[in-house]
């Protein structure tokens, strides 16, 4: 098996995988999803896929938008993490062993009450049982891909939050990557408190629906598209301009469905205006920290955040 695991970390990369990780059956809890979805499973492959650190720097400069989700979310989630895993999992039935590829459906949650920021809310089945989706995060930490972050976010030691990840569950039996031992996050709170919306408490605990608030654009101080006239019907506009009103899920919706700041992608992707402040935050301080394994020629951040100011909006 040996041969066969190195041909899959090789075949994985080729194909635009960064980090491949192993984690066996054991480490999975007996009613975890992933034996309700193949109960043969015997193996998990993690792939984790690096979003180019250019995509995000557009946003940071306020220059371009739309990369980010198109080809930083849309893309990734759509062709190049499925081509990946489709090509691994035909590697390994070639061998003659069961492979089930598993990529996140972006458009189920389990929780009746449940957001996914990255997809528009009216597109969202909810209350969709657990045995339709394995816990993605939990199973790239049980992968070896990375550690968890304050805010959720998986960090790895080339990427830090910026990657995304899919897996393959299998019948095969492989050596088992370790599990990172977390030594990236220090609780700085650098994403707790570049987020536009304030979604992510001092416990780390993200408001999905603030969330997916202020993904879309909400934040007048930081969204170049708004015009100053922007959310005439609400009597707390200027609190929700700077981020500081209160959002309950029905209050979400009202506001979401008065956002048309920035065209979306395809499939029920909205564009991120915030462009996951949270994660650029984060990069930014462990680069400085000088403790990501990958290098570049140039410092990630360049100036201080910009911000527009809140009397524009009066």
């Amino acid at each position: 098996m040996t041969n066969l695991r190195e041909e899959i970390i090789a075949l994985a990369k080729k194909n635009g995988a960064d980090i491949v990780g192993f984690a066996p059956a054991s480490r999975f809890a007996p009613d975890d999803a992933i034996f309700k979805i193949l109960p043969e499973t015997k193996t998990v492959i993690g792939l984790a896929f690096r979003v180019l650190r250019g995509i995000y720097r557009g946003i940071e400069e306020g220059s371009t938008y739309y990369q980010y989700t198109t080809m930083g979310v849309e893309n990734m989630e759509e062709t190049i993490m499925p081509m990946a895993q489709l090509r691994v999992a035909n590697l390994i039935e070639h061998d003659g062993y069961l492979a089930l590829p598993q990529r996140r459906h972006q458009q189920i949650m389990a929780e009746k009450d449940g957001m996914n920021p990255e997809v528009a809310y009216d597109a969202i089945w909810r209350g969709v049982t657990a045995e339709v989706q394995m816990n993605f995060e939990d199973a790239a930490i049980r992968c070896g891909l990375g550690e968890r972050g304050l805010s959720g976010a998986l960090l790895t030691d080339a990427f830090g939050p910026m990657v995304r990840y899919c897996f393959i569950l299998t019948d095969a039996e492989f050596e088992a990557t370790d599990v990172v031992e977390p030594h990236l996050c220090d609780k700085c709170g650098a994403c707790r408190n570049a987020c536009p919306g304030k979604c992510i408490s001092e416990e780390g605990e993200r408001d999905d629906w603030r969330c997916a608030v202020y993904y879309n654009g909400a934040s007048g101080l930081t969204n170049p598209f708004m015009p100053p006239t922007a959310f005439p019907d609400f009597e707390d506009r200027l609190s929700i301009i700077a981020g500081d009103a209160e959002i309950s899920k029905e209050r979400a919706k009202e506001i979401l469905d008065e956002i048309f700041f920035y065209p979306p992608a395809h499939h029920s992707y909205p564009c991120s205006i915030c462009g996951r402040a949270c994660d650029r935050a984060c990069y930014a301080h462990l680069e400085e920290k000088g403790i990501l394994t990958k290098k570049f020629n140039t410092s990630y951040k360049k100036r201080e955040d910009w911000s527009f100011d809140l009397k524009d909006f009066e």
